[in-house]
């Protein structure tokens, strides 16, 4: 009988020892938590063709916040932009960082820096004997907004996401502003 009451005893040691191995969670860098995506951009219309890419990469923090460093390139090419028969073409680079607060598992809050080098080329008509003219500046931009994600849930780290940003920095110069300085929305959408 006592040979019985300590096997029960070091059976229910040894449960109790494997049980606080489980509930330990690993600390520190977890190669799981790397996530990578982007976005494509295409348009074209009558009077107007742009393209872009802009890639991501990240780290999941914890299931509530995510956090990436991207790059983005655009090219966007204007006809007729102010008589007709003349072209502006436009490069946009640079780098950026973004924060994503996930208060629930579908809907999340972006913060994004992006510094931006601007190249812009006009090319007068033929019917304007006006000189080619190029200008060079970069700008700062601070986008915020709300954003949607699809299929994600606590153990895939894919899904598809759509954005509405908006650059609250005062930058004249941002790509993400119209003539007269004002935000315009960015709608932007990817996988992750």
């Amino acid at each position: 009988m006592k040979n019985i009451w300590i096997l029960a005893l070091a059976l229910t040691v040894t449960n109790t020892v494997l049980a606080q191995d489980d509930e330990e969670q690993k600390r520190g860098f977890k190669k799981e938590n790397l996530f990578m995506g982007g976005t494509v951009n295409l348009q074209f219309g009558n009077r107007i063709t742009s393209l872009g890419i802009s890639p991501y990469f990240g780290y999941s923090i914890n299931k509530y916040l995510d956090v990436a460093a991207s790059v983005n390139f655009n090219y966007t090419s204007f006809r007729d932009y102010y008589v007709p028969d003349d072209k502006l073409r436009q490069t946009v680079y640079g780098p950026g960082a973004f924060v994503r607060l996930f208060p629930v598992k579908f809907l999340f809050a972006q913060a994004q820096y992006e510094f931006n080098f601007l190249k812009q080329t006009y090319i007068p008509g033929s019917n304007n004997p006006g000189p080619k003219d190029k200008l060079t500046r970069d700008a700062h931009s601070f986008l915020i907004g709300p954003g949607y994600a699809g299929g994600r849930d606590g153990e895939s780290k894919s899904f598809y996401y759509i954005s509405v940003l908006w650059d609250v920095g005062n930058n004249k110069n941002s790509p993400y502003k119209d003539n007269l300085g004002r935000a315009v929305p960015i709608i932007r959408a990817g996988y992750n």
